[in-house]
């Protein structure tokens, strides 16, 4: 058994990680640290223990693993403190604010013997598995280019922002997502093209991107925008004989928001009319076109690899040179802007 504590309980922890630990037997969640009890907005799970004395949580001889889910400006200071406190520890996304806490904070859980990582459930949505597996079938032929799309229309979202924070900027906040994705998938790029835009001007918030990352003659584009009225494919795919069209984003997160939770069989499923859509010619020249059943996705398998990890041995699957390289790729994206 994994027992396991949280610091923070708010919409991260109650929608986020929650209602995949819970399906899991073989881990506990026994305590929740919760700053202000004054502002709780979730209802409590009946058997775990809720307090607003951190040292409670930190003291606990029984939790082997702590989960961070507060604000980022504050992740390099509680996963120092839950390091010292000899615990494992999982970190909410972005890991830290810049890649050098980044580094202090993997030195420091070396030095101790211990694990920590960011959470990057992503890695586990069903558009992007669903990609591999087309992509691993060959059926479109040599990888050419990949379009990764993460849209919104929020306008209210940039226009209530009148200052800069490259920490609160739309490429940490969304770019953590569909970067390790790349990353865990393809690897490190030979070089990255950013285009990081204010489009509402200097001193405005960041609420555009587009990086473009080359392996050889493969060509990755991330791109996101808090202004797509309509939002462009999820992932589109071209090989030399083929291409695949994602159109829909995994369904978790639009489930989570209707409270309809993993215990249900269908949470997070495609139907068939989120499936996408695989276009190849075959040895014969004949043009065929199918849809493809989506592989279901579930952030739970974060979870799964770190109870491996802690407690049979196993390496990290989310490891830090990856969690490294993207820091770095975010602090790249907006050193410029101002």
């Amino acid at each position: 058994m994994l027992t396991i504590g949280y610091i923070g309980n708010g919409k991260s922890t109650n929608r986020y990680h929650l209602p995949f630990v819970l399906q899991r037997e073989n881990i506990k969640v026994k305590t929740i640290y919760q700053r202000n009890p004054k502002h709780e907005s979730w209802d409590r799970i009946a058997g775990v223990n809720y307090t607003s004395d951190l040292d409670e949580l930190l003291n606990d001889k029984d939790i082997q693993l702590i989960v961070i889910c507060t604000r980022h400006d504050s992740h390099f200071e509680y996963a120092k403190l839950v390091l010292e406190h000899h615990k494992h520890c999982l970190v909410e996304k972005p890991f830290m604010e810049t890649s050098e806490q980044a580094k202090e904070i993997f030195a420091m859980a070396r030095e101790k013997g211990l694990i920590i990582q960011t959470y990057q459930n992503r890695r586990f949505d069903s558009d992007f598995l669903t990609v591999q597996k087309v992509i691993e079938e060959g059926k479109i032929g040599d990888l050419l280019e990949v379009e990764m799309h993460f849209d919104y229309y929020r306008p209210e979202v940039p226009e209530s922002v009148h200052e800069f924070d490259p920490n609160s900027s739309y490429l940490y906040g969304h770019g953590c997502h569909t970067l390790d994705q790349v990353i865990s998938y393809f690897g490190k790029p030979d070089h990255i093209h950013y285009d990081v835009r204010q489009l509402l001007g200097q001193g405005r918030m960041n609420d555009y991107f587009d990086l473009d990352l080359y392996y050889g003659k493969l060509k990755v584009s991330v791109k996101s925008s808090y202004f797509r009225l309509k939002e462009r494919p999820s992932f589109v795919v071209y090989g030399k004989k083929g291409c695949f069209v994602k159109e829909t984003k995994d369904r978790q997160e639009e489930h989570l928001k209707l409270f309809y939770m993993p215990d249900n069989k269908d949470f997070g499923i495609d139907t068939i009319k989120e499936y996408g859509v695989l276009t190849y010619i075959d040895e014969e020249g004949t043009v065929h076109e199918e849809k493809v059943k989506s592989v279901n996705g579930d952030y739970g398998r974060v979870y799964d690899d770190l109870y491996e990890a802690i407690i049979n041995g196993q390496d990290k699957t989310i490891t830090d040179e990856q969690t490294l390289l993207q820091m770095e790729i975010l602090e790249t994206g907006v050193k410029n802007l101002k």
